[in-house]
């Protein structure tokens, strides 16, 4: 099977990296002409331009998207539904937000253009281990398409499903990094709580080690954790900031909007936004408030 990927970065290049070692033909197509250089050397069909990418696909054609969400995704199917025709297929496996891709299906559904989204996940590691693939869109179409998704998953029976028709597969995806939000708080708020467990002098390197085998916490993530803190035991010359992709503040919201209360999530999304904020002012002003009706100290700043 042969498809166009539009965005080779890092995600979207071990895409394509494992979907031609999988046999499939690619034709790739990037902003930066040294990416698209890149991959032609590994295999893929290089293309200079949208058009020229879809000139080199046989119809009815597939496309997969790997650019950022919001306005990207929407330019690019703007420039490519000037060049597809009825029948072709536009695949978007980037972090969308569920309500634009439900969206984008239905404006694209009197074009007769396919619109599939596919919440993914695996990162860097995916290109070895295989990706996690969350499906929306037409049964029979990704029925049709599903060598690709076969390919790109851990194995052709694992790791990928339909999962219901267009936005649902964004709407899963959303929900898993909001879950993964939760996790990775626990893990982090754990180890912190041994690390100030000072008279035991416990080594968390060793103590995640320790969990890594048999343990009811063992997963990828605590793996990962592991190998972070082997390379880095103090985290010698990391900021304490930590960005949010969007789609955990998307999950917060649905879980408002629907009546769902989800604790743990919103709290890891509250320190997320507290790392990010480099002077707190809430700190601030509780610090002035205890100080203005107990008189309690204030520490000032050097400044």
């Amino acid at each position: 099977m042969e498809l166009g990927m539009i965005g080779l970065g890092k995600m979207g290049g071990f895409m394509t990296e494992r979907l031609i070692k999988g046999g499939h033909r690619v034709v790739g197509f990037d902003r930066d002409p040294a990416v698209v250089k890149g991959l032609a050397a590994k295999g893929a069909v290089g293309a200079d331009s949208l058009e020229k990418m879809i000139a080199q696909l046989k119809a009815p054609r597939i496309v997969w998207l790997m650019v950022p969400s919001g306005a990207p995704v929407d330019q690019t199917i703007d420039q490519l539904t000037a060049h597809l025709a009825p029948g072709d297929t536009i695949i978007d496996g980037g972090n969308s937000y569920y309500k634009d891709t439900v969206r984008r299906g239905a404006a694209l559904a009197p074009k007769k253009i396919n619109f599939v989204d596919c919440g993914t996940s695996g990162g860097v590691w995916g290109i070895t281990e295989g990706y996690s693939m969350m499906v929306g869109g037409d049964a029979d179409l990704i029925k049709r398409i599903s060598p690709i998704f076969q390919t790109l998953a851990p194995g052709p029976d694992k790791g990928w499903g339909r999962v219901g028709p267009t936005g649902s597969g964004h709407f899963v995806k959303m929900v898993h990094n909001g879950i993964e939000y939760a996790i990775m708080q626990a893990y982090a708020e754990g180890l912190d709580l041994l690390r100030h467990k000072k008279e035991f002098g416990l080594d968390l390197l060793q103590v995640g080690q320790i969990w890594q085998f048999g343990s009811v916490i063992r997963s990828w993530l605590l793996d990962l954790t592991v190998d972070a803190l082997s390379k880095n035991p103090t985290l010698q010359g990391i900021e304490a900031y930590v960005t949010d992709s969007g789609e955990g503040r998307w999950t917060v919201i649905e879980g408002v909007e629907l009546g769902v209360a989800l604790p743990a999530i919103s709290s890891a999304l509250d320190n997320r936004f507290r790392s990010q904020d480099p002077e707190p002012f809430a700190n601030k002003l509780l610090a002035m408030m205890r100080n203005e009706f107990g008189g309690h100290a204030v520490r000032k700043t050097a400044s």
